[in-house]
This record gives structure tokens, sequence and C-alpha cells, in this order.
């Protein structure tokens, strides 16, 4: 029986509706909604069917005014989302009606923004190194910490327990979860680290460097498992598909790549015309969601972002 090379005949999608570039895009947790977040100050919301060919429907959330860096859905709810912007604000919003629920005025511009795994808390990072947790019911914050070190990327591990902070130093800090007190160390790459995912198996994490390459580690022991070593620029972004067999890292190169876990090998690369910001695997269907600073003939924002997977264009 001959093996069938996974992603091969498959297609990508565009979606236009931003005015500007597209900074962020997450897929709520029953794969059903893509949010969008971008430079144009809004969020939008598109409902995706795995198979549907029509017409999609967008609703606009409006109300910051910077740009909306990184957004991220409730893991338990199919229709609360989170966003953070360079205002100094997170809001919380309703997907269904677009209207703003919660919102909290922070310290300073928010860059990233995630959700515990168990829906509780939301953790904030901004351009002054200074992490806020909020207590989503209430939406205030229970926790802020000042950092003397770049810090970028941040994540709770599946069951809660460990929190990661991804550094300009080139290392992973892990500590526990409340308290906040360190546990580890990572000597992870030879630059600075930029981004992190969770593996939803809950067996690995993955980190993306300055230094081009994506390290896999084994998240009991903490040990550095494999690297992938296909991109020549700074890895900017980087998610497991829902099985954690496929890791999709993106960068300045035109081109996505997506390797086996477990080999480290490349099974399939996606080209792209710039540099990408944002990629996110749908939690049910093998549809990854992608945006970058995409640029018209004129040298203008086009302000799209796309979802390959499709079995048709």
């Amino acid at each position: 029986m001959e093996e069938s090379i996974p992603f091969k005949n498959l297609h990508s999608r565009e979606y236009q509706g931003h005015k500007k570039k597209v900074h962020s895009v997450a897929w709520n947790c029953t794969g059903t909604k893509l949010a969008s977040g971008s430079v144009d100050q809004t969020a939008r919301i598109w409902l995706i069917e795995p198979h549907g060919h029509g017409k999609v429907k967008d609703i606009e959330l409006k109300g910051h005014t910077d740009s909306v860096d990184q957004l991220c859905w409730d893991p338990k709810h199919a229709d609360l989302i989170a966003t953070a912007s360079g205002d100094k604000t997170v809001r919380l919003w309703d997907a269904r009606s677009g209207k703003c629920t919660q919102q909290a005025e922070l310290s300073g511009e928010n860059i990233n923004i995630t959700y515990k795994p168990d829906g509780t808390h939301v953790a904030v990072g901004n351009r002054d190194d200074e992490l806020t947790i909020l207590d989503v019911r209430k939406f205030k914050p229970i926790h802020r910490r000042k950092f003397s070190y770049e810090v970028n990327e941040i994540a709770w591990n599946m069951t809660g327990e460990m929190f990661f902070l991804t550094t300009g130093n080139g290392t992973v800090e892990v500590l526990a979860y409340p308290s906040l007190r360190p546990l580890d160390t990572l000597m992870a790459h030879t630059a600075g680290c930029y981004c992190i995912a969770i593996d939803p198996m809950g067996r690995y994490f993955a980190v993306g460097s300055a230094d081009s390459l994506v390290s896999l580690w084994d998240i009991s022991e903490m040990l550095c498992v494999r690297t992938f070593t296909k991109l020549e620029w700074p890895v900017r972004t980087i998610s497991f598909n829902r099985t954690g067999e496929y890791i999709a890292s993106a960068s300045e190169d035109l081109f996505i790549d997506i390797s086996n876990v477990q080999t480290g090998r490349t099974v399939h690369q996606i080209p792209c015309r710039a540099a990408m910001n944002s990629v996110e695997w749908n939690p049910k269907h093998n549809l990854l969601a992608y945006a970058g600073d995409d640029k018209n003939k004129y040298q203008a924002d086009e302000g799209v972002f796309r979802v390959f997977g499709f079995e048709s264009a």
C-alpha cells in the first residue's frame, strides 16, 4: 500500500476584510470560527466551514484605538474571545453579538495574550516586559510581575501548573503556577526566543527563535528532543496540529514549513508572498490559518489572511 503524502493536493483560500495587515489569527475551541486581529484596530470573526464553499460572513469587533496585536479564544467557550492591543486595554468579546463584554486598562502596550487551559485566567504581556494575569470572571488583575529581561510569547502547560516565558536571552523561563516561583531556566537558543507552542497531547512544547531554529522539548524531562532547521530567518510563529503529529513554523522565509514532529522531516511547504506573523492549526481539522505582511502592487497592506487545507481553491 502506497503511503500518501500528507497535504500534497490541498489548497489555500484567502479572506479579505481588514484594511491593514493581520497580526494574529486564532480558532475557537470547536474549530468553527476564526478570529483575526489587525493593525487597523479591529478584530474580525469568520465562520469557516471545513468543507464549505460559499461566501464567508464576518463580524467586526470595534473599540480598540490601536493595533490588535494578539487574540485568543476562551478554551471552554466557543463564543468568547480576548484581545490585546497597543491601546493598553485587554478586552473580552462575545463573538455572536460582536459586543465588548469586559475591558481592563493595563499599564502598557499589550503584545501577547493567552488563556489558561481551564478558561479561568488570562495572561497578558506588554512591551515593557510586564506580565499581568487577570481573573476572567471579574476581569481584574490578580498577579503583576515586571521582568528585567525581554519577555516574548507566553503559555501555560495543559494542566495549568506551569507557566512558560520565552525571552530575548534565548532562554525559556519555567514558573510554577499560581505562585510564579521559578522552576527552571532552559538554555534553549543562541538568540532570542520569540514564540512557544504546547503540543495538544501534552507531551512536548516547541520554541521558535531568532536563530531560525525551532526546538522541541519533552515537557516531563525538560530536555530538548530535536530541532527543526528548515527556516533561514527568525522564527516568528509556530503551531502544533490537533493530533500533535505536525508542527507548522514561519518567518520571513517565503514559505510555511510543516514538519513531522517525530522525525523532524518536512512533509509540506506552503508558499507565501511575505513574512508571516501568525500561524494556527484548527483544533478539529487539518486546516492551517496564516497571516503576514502581504502587500498589494502599490505596496499598501493587503489586510488578508489565508487558510490552507481545503480540497479545492
